[in-house]
């Protein structure tokens, strides 16, 4: 594996934790959580990524030709499934804190705290 993979994975995982750590509205976070999370497609990429091998099917391919690894194509497929799925979850409860909170500011957005009870 070369060095390129993991520098790219290495660039978008910090461009995506400085916007994590500099955004100032959920949605915005959501999209950089989703930068971080592309980093790991690179790298798993690059993981599998054998030089002039062909691909995993071998129909008509004679025995001892490199193929790359079916496995890491997979996981990255699962990778992608499952980070869009948590994606989705989070706009929607991003949508869901607009209109109950009237704002998507982490800065302005206090921890709800219980009603106070009668007792007290």
């Amino acid at each position: 594996m070369t060095l390129l993979p993991w520098l790219v994975a290495a660039w978008l995982f910090a461009v995506g934790l400085y916007g994590l750590v500099t955004s100032r509205h959920y949605v915005h976070l959501v999209g950089c959580l989703t930068v971080c999370q592309s980093a790991t497609y690179v790298l798993l990429l690059g993981i599998g990524y054998v030089h002039e091998a062909g691909p995993p099917v071998f129909y008509d391919h004679p025995p001892g030709t490199p193929a790359v690894d079916p496995v890491v194509q997979a996981l990255v497929l699962t990778d992608i499934v499952v980070g869009a799925a948590v994606t989705a979850l989070l706009l929607a409860i991003a949508i869901q804190v607009q209109r109950r909170r009237g704002t998507l500011d982490p800065q302005v957005l206090r921890p709800l705290r219980p009603p106070p009870s009668a007792a007290e």
